[in-house]
C-alpha cells in the first residue's frame, strides 16, 4: 500500500482519488477552499450538463487541437461511461433535445454528496483549507489551519484547475512552482468567455433579452446558439465556442436569419413598400423580435452601412467593439501544462511520480458537457497511470 496525495478536490481530483483508492492505496486529498468541488457546484446551478450524447467523432471534434491528445482518455471514459458512472451514484439521467445530458434533479449537489460518501467508504481522506505552497527540499508544502505541513507521498496527482473563477479555487497560482521545476507551460488565456460591448442607451430596454435562432461567426468558426444581451455586453453558449477565434482578433458577425437564404432575403427587400419603414419591415415581414431589430440598428449605425447593404447586414451583421471579458470571469481557460511536458500517462517528465489532470492541462472545449467529461476522463487516466507507476 502506497501513500498518495491528490491536490485539488474538483471533478478531476476526486476521480483520480477514486482510482488510487480502488487500487488499495492510501489517499489524502488536499483542497485549498473550505469546501470541495465549488466550480462543479456552480456549474450545476443552472442545470448540471455532465456530457453530451452524440457520436464519438463529433464529440471529440469539440476539443480542437487537443483532440488526438485527449482521444484515448475520453475513449476510455466517454459520454456513455459518464452516464453509467452517474447512474451508479444513484442519479437518474435524461438527454435533452440537443443531446446534452443532465441528472433528472438537474442539480450537482446530490451527485456530489453520493460521490463523497462513496469515496469516504473507500478510505479517501479529504482535508479542506489546505493550500498547496509548492515544494521544500523535495516535500510538498501546505498552509493549513494547524500551520505548515510537509508531505512526501509516493505519488501525487495535481488537479489544480485553470486560472478562471479564482473565488472558486482556480487561480493558476501553481504555475510558477511548476515552471521553477522545469515544466514548460503555455500562458493562460480565457476560454468560453462572455463579451464586453459598450452599448448605447438605445439598447438598455433589451438588457436581459435572449438572441435566439441566430448564427454567430468569427474567423473559421461558427455557432448556432443563443446569447443574452446584458448591460455589460453579450454572454451565452452560442458565443463561447468562438472564443479561440476572438482571442486571435477575428471580428464577430451574427446572422439574424440563418434559416433564410440571402437570395430570398434580397427578393423580400426588393418588394418592400417604399412607405414602409425599415423597422416595420423587419418586424412584420421578417418577423424579427425587438431585440434583434435593436441589435441590427445599433450595429448598422456604428458601421455606417448604406441602404444597399441592409440585406447583407441581416445575414452578416458586424458586432463592433466586442472584447472578451477578463479571464477570471471566463468559464474556463486555455493554457497550462502542455502535452510536451507529460508522458502518455499524464506524468510530468521533469517530476517522476507527479501527474496532472483536469483544466490545468493545456486543452479547451466549449460548454455543453465537453468540459466536465474531459475533466473526469483525464482525472481517471491520471489516477490509473499513478497506480500503474506505483506498481512498477
Amino acid at each position: 500500500m502506497a501513500q498518495t496525495m491528490v491536490i485539488g478536490a474538483g471533478p478531476a481530483g476526486l476521480m483520480a482519488a477514486e482510482q488510487l483508492a480502488a487500487a488499495g492505496h492510501e489517499v489524502l486529498v488536499a483542497e485549498a477552499k473550505s469546501s470541495v468541488a465549488r466550480k462543479f457546484l456552480m456549474a450545476g446551478k443552472s442545470g448540471l450538463n455532465l456530457t453530451k450524447d452524440e457520436s464519438f467523432d463529433t464529440f471529440m471534434g469539440a476539443y480542437g487541437g487537443a483532440e488526438d491528445w485527449l482521444h484515448p482518455m475520453v475513449r476510455a471514459f466517454d459520454a456513455q461511461a459518464v452516464m453509467a458512472w452517474a447512474s451508479d451514484l444513484g442519479q437518474e439521467m435524461f438527454t435533452g433535445s440537443t443531446g446534452r445530458v443532465f441528472p433528472k434533479v438537474m442539480k450537482a449537489s446530490p451527485l456530489l454528496r453520493a460521490w463523497l460518501a462513496r469515496l469516504d467508504q473507500t478510505g479517501v481522506e479529504i482535508r479542506t483549507r489546505w493550500r498547496w505552497q509548492g515544494w521544500q527540499d523535495g516535500a510538498l508544502v501546505f498552509d493549513t489551519p494547524a500551520g505548515e505541513r510537509l508531505f512526501t507521498p509516493d505519488a501525487t496527482v495535481l488537479a489544480l484547475g485553470g486560472a478562471s473563477w479564482a473565488r472558486l479555487g482556480a487561480d493558476g497560482a501553481w504555475a510558477p512552482w511548476l515552471a521553477d521545476k522545469g515544466v514548460t507551460l503555455s500562458p493562460f488565456e480565457p476560454a468560453n468567455a462572455a463579451l464586453s460591448v459598450d452599448w448605447s442607451q438605445y439598447m438598455q430596454p433589451h438588457f436581459g433579452s435572449a438572441l435566439k435562432s441566430v448564427r454567430w461567426m468569427a474567423g473559421a468558426l461558427d455557432s448556432r446558439g443563443e446569447a443574452t444581451i446584458s448591460a455589460r455586453g453579450l454572454e451565452g453558449g452560442g458565443l463561447y465556442s468562438l472564443t479561440p477565434a476572438l482571442r486571435g482578433g477575428d471580428p464577430l458577425f451574427v446572422d439574424l436569419l440563418p434559416d433564410l437564404g440571402e437570395k430570398d432575403l434580397l427578393a423580400r427587400l426588393a418588394s418592400k413598400n417604399p412607405k414602409t419603414t425599415l423597422s416595420q419591415w423587419l418586424k412584420k415581414t421578417l418577423h424579427l423580435p425587438p431585440q434583434k431589430i435593436a441589435l441590427f440598428h445599433e450595429m448598422k449605425k456604428r458601421c455606417g452601412l448604406p441602404k444597399l447593404d441592409e440585406a447583407c447586414a441581416i445575414k452578416r451583421l458586424p458586432v463592433l467593439n466586442a472584447d472578451l471579458r477578463p479571464m477570471d470571469e471566463a468559464i474556463s481557460t486555455a493554457g497550462g501544462v502542455g502535452r510536451g511536458a507529460l508522458d502518455r500517462g499524464l506524468m510530468l517528465s521533469a517530476l517522476p511520480g507527479v501527474f496532472c489532470a483536469g483544466e490545468m492541462l493545456d486543452w479547451e472545449a466549449p460548454t455543453g458537457g465537453y468540459l466536465l467529461t474531459a475533466c473526469l476522463a483525464t482525472g481517471r487516466w491520471a489516477g490509473q497511470s499513478a497506480v500503474a507507476w506505483l506498481e512498477r
